[in-house]
């Protein structure tokens, strides 16, 4: 039995520590100056990804208001490329537009091969900065 609990922990270990390193990074970009609570319809921001799991075909992009979780921003799905860069405009989603004050929003990206998860990296900032 023991042999058997090595080696699985040994798969959860390996798995775990392939996607330890996946991050992300980007910056708001050109997007209107929203405050009124009324999100636009924009193009996403550019992202750069590093340490992006092996096999990942797709990557999932999520945003999320952290002081408002049960509002929807929306999202996309990205084919990967090879240098990790995903430029902006490639899909839409609706902008920050915090009505009273500056929110934390997060992207979420989440790397897959089908609908096998491979890993989730994700990266805040504060709208408007």
């Amino acid at each position: 039995m023991k042999p058997f609990c090595i080696m699985v922990c040994a798969l959860i270990l390996s798995a775990t520590t392939a996607s330890a390193d996946f991050s992300i990074s980007f910056k708001w970009g050109d997007i209107p100056l929203c405050t009124s609570g009324k999100p636009n319809r924009v193009g996403n921001p550019q992202f750069v990804l590093k340490g992006v799991p092996q096999g990942t075909k797709v990557i999932e992009f999520r945003l999320k208001d952290l002081d408002v979780p049960s509002y929807n921003h929306g999202g996309g799905k990205v084919k990967v490329s090879g240098d990790g860069r995903m430029p902006a405009g490639i899909f839409k989603y609706k902008s920050p537009c915090p009505p009273s004050g500056a929110h934390t929003y997060e992207w979420t990206a989440t790397a897959k091969n089908g609908r096998q998860v491979l890993g989730t990296a994700t990266a805040r900032r504060r709208y408007p900065e």
